[in-house]
């Protein structure tokens, strides 16, 4: 089966300030079961616009939103997440970031890796979130 490719664009359109030049999407749904998303952070999917600078709180509500939306669209949902991986910028932002996406994930259980790091790829971006899903077998 050939892996379906949601939401494709490429790195000169969505970051024209960088000399980049890659072909990527916002999710993969391989061999028609896992869904792989790719980091989401307080970005508008639909205009590229980022959301809630300096609010660690809201960027990651808004990730969450990305998430269950780009689940819905590869035919998942956030009940099946298996694993995310959190990147905040500084751990001050830790309760705040943590707190919202716990509120998605109530009952869901995933398996959970939190990384604090210097930098994500736009310095107004604090949180990013990345998640692996599964899509439920019909019946």
């Amino acid at each position: 089966m050939i892996h379906e490719r949601i939401r494709r664009f490429n790195t000169k359109d969505t970051y024209p300030e960088q000399d980049l030049d890659n072909d990527l999407c916002q999710a993969v749904v391989a061999s028609g079961k896992l869904v792989f998303l790719r980091g989401q952070v307080s970005q508008d999917l639909n205009t590229n616009e980022s959301l809630y600078p300096g609010d660690a709180r809201m960027q990651a509500r808004k990730a969450m939103e990305n998430i269950e939306l780009l689940l819905r669209e590869s035919g998942s949902c956030i009940e099946h997440i298996c694993r995310i991986v959190v990147y905040l910028t500084d751990i001050r932002h830790r309760n705040d970031a943590y707190r919202e996406i716990g509120n998605s994930l109530r009952g869901v259980f995933p398996c959970s890796t939190g990384l604090v790091i210097t930098t994500l790829a736009r310095p107004e971006w604090l949180v990013e979130v990345e998640a692996t899903a599964v899509i439920p077998e019909e019946g």
